[in-house]
């Protein structure tokens, strides 16, 4: 419409535009509707977005992208996962010589991370976990790309962490991280009891 605005297009044309516009959004609405519908009658995939969603910065549209991955893959660790999608840092190298800063490998489903990065920029603000790490990875000197592609990565592996473990984002420890006297004391203790949580859940389903 952009180029419309811009241009004499002649009134039929920009007629046309609107209408397969209008179409369009129509059917993408249906489609949403749909896979909420879909997820709604799985209890196992209502039960695995609901805990995406309980961490800052996941809404539906990231929690069905990945319910998507990973219910259709097996992934044993979220190194793994962050892998697939492309997030993990790679050295470009030209034999013994490496060249330029570490990227992201960005192999895997690039609509997935284009999904993760728009969450990760909001994850910096609203989430205390990540906006903790983007802040100490800048204060150190790493380029703002950098700095969210890290975010990107810690996002994955708290979404693989609350379906690992069958627990929510702790939300009652993120009103303690907003409120706390510094963001390093506040991060120990988030860190502690997300240990602590993994583990006895953990515990439990090798005793199980």
């Amino acid at each position: 419409m952009e180029k419309t605005d811009a241009t004499d297009t002649p009134a039929l044309i920009r007629q046309s535009i609107v209408e397969s516009i209008a179409f369009l959004e129509k059917q993408l609405a249906k489609l949403q509707q749909d896979i909420d519908d879909h997820i709604n009658k799985h209890p196992d995939l209502k039960a695995d977005r609901d805990l995406l969603i309980s961490i800052p910065a996941v809404g539906p549209q990231v929690g069905n992208h990945l319910l998507a991955v990973m219910h259709t893959h097996q992934f044993q660790s979220a190194e793994q996962l962050a892998a697939y999608l492309g997030l993990v840092p790679v050295e470009r190298q030209s034999g013994s010589s490496v060249l330029g800063r570490p990227k992201l490998s960005k192999a895997g489903p690039a609509r997935i991370r284009a999904v993760l990065y728009m969450a990760a920029i909001v994850s910096t603000q609203y989430n205390p976990h990540i906006k903790a790490l983007y802040q100490r990875l800048q204060e150190r000197g790493k380029s703002k790309m950098s700095a969210l592609g890290a975010a990107m990565r810690k996002l994955v592996h708290l979404c693989f962490g609350v379906l690992k473990t069958r627990q929510p984002y702790l939300a009652k420890l993120c009103n303690l991280v907003l409120t706390a006297k510094t963001v390093s004391t506040a991060l120990v203790i988030f860190d502690c009891l997300w240990l602590i949580n993994t583990k006895v859940a953990l515990n439990a389903g090798f005793n199980n």
